[in-house]
């Protein structure tokens, strides 16, 4: 096997434009590159966005990020901007640039970097003419499920960096400040349960109906529950139509008005996670937090709790899925979710 030399290699590039999980999974990498390459500077490239993923990272110098709001720049002051940002690219002088996707975006970096050593994953005919031959190591894509996680270690394997069996875990940092506004937010409830039941795509989560259902015999049961969603409008809708359906409960509802480090601090305090296949599952795996993740149509062996004895993923065992569509037939309605006992969830939560 053709392994590069990385004896010399002082700066490092690890490129992950892609959304907030996604990033997040990521963390191993930049864990396994400083073991193997102690020496050596390693910076991220992401969307400015979803830099809270990996901030505080004990491995990351800095972030290259680059901001999705230049779109609305217009064309002449968007390019300015991203060739700016190839020029920081550039005069960085990386020697190994690993772009963690296959999208074109992340190639032209590893193009522009100069970089002696570029390693990306095979774009199987994807994007523009001549791709493939911008990477000195091209990553083969695994045909059969497997974990996000080791899909982005594949990277480092390429390359002759092979993470042992326990320096595989996520990292997510959030400080004590982060702390301290959570605390406030919960008003003094010191034992709850964490309910995120949201996600951008409403094909993942459950009917409104269910929820609401799971809220009144969790609180039959004595349970004080938080929930929790990002400011998007169709997540904070999703929410005041499920608290519209149990006014009588006090829920403490924090959706839209927390950081993504204090969501953190949440998880981290809480007796349990409630979600769907989202962010907050994957928080949960970097905290070791006790959580049930219901999953519908997106596989839970692709995206599922990792390395986590606490957790529990509960699912329909329907022939069809994991379907990865959109909801059955792309109608945006997943009859595997729709159709999952409440009793069920109840039932997996570990505590």
């Amino acid at each position: 096997m053709h392994y590069p030399d990385l004896t010399e290699v002082k700066k490092v590039l690890v490129i992950k434009m892609r959304h907030h999980g996604d990033v997040l999974l990521t963390s191993p990498v930049f864990s396994n590159l400083r073991r193997a390459l102690p020496n050596a500077i390693i910076d991220a490239m992401v969307y400015q966005e979803t830099t809270p993923m990996l901030e505080g990272h004990p491995a990351i110098r800095q972030f290259l990020s680059y901001d999705r709001g230049w779109k609305k720049l217009g064309w002449g002051r968007k390019l300015a901007k991203e060739f700016a940002l190839l020029r920081r690219v550039r005069k960085e002088g990386y020697d190994l640039v690993i772009n963690l996707t296959e999208g074109d975006r992340g190639a032209i970096v590893a193009l522009v970097s100069g970089a002696r050593v570029r390693v990306g994953f095979d774009p199987q005919g994807g994007g523009f003419l001549g791709k493939k031959r911008i990477y000195t190591h091209v990553v083969k894509t695994c045909k059969t499920p497997r974990h996000t996680v080791e899909k982005n270690l594949d990277a480092l394997r390429r390359i002759g960096i092979f993470p042992g069996p326990d320096e595989r875990d996520l990292y997510f940092a959030f400080s004590e400040e982060d702390r301290s506004r959570a605390l406030q937010l919960l008003q003094g409830v010191e034992s709850y349960l964490l309910l995120h039941p949201v996600s951008r795509w409403r094909f993942k989560c459950l009917p409104t109906d269910k929820v609401a259902e799971l809220i009144k015999q969790l609180h039959a049961k004595g349970e004080k529950i938080v929930m929790t969603a990002s400011p998007d409008a169709q997540e904070m809708a999703m929410v005041e139509e499920i608290l519209a359906k149990v006014p009588h409960i006090p829920v403490i509802n924090l959706a839209g008005k927390i950081s993504l480090k204090e969501l953190g601090a949440l998880i981290a305090m809480s007796k349990a996670l409630i979600c769907v296949d989202s962010v907050p599952l994957h928080l949960s795996s970097a905290l070791q937090v006790p959580v049930v993740a219901l999953f519908g149509p997106s596989s839970e062996i692709n995206w599922g709790p990792w390395r986590n004895s606490r957790a529990r993923v509960v699912t329909q065992p329907f022939s069809c899925r994991p379907c990865f569509m959109d909801g059955c037939g792309g109608s945006k309605k997943s009859d595997c979710l729709s159709t999952l006992p409440v009793a069920r969830i109840i039932d997996a939560i570990p505590i």
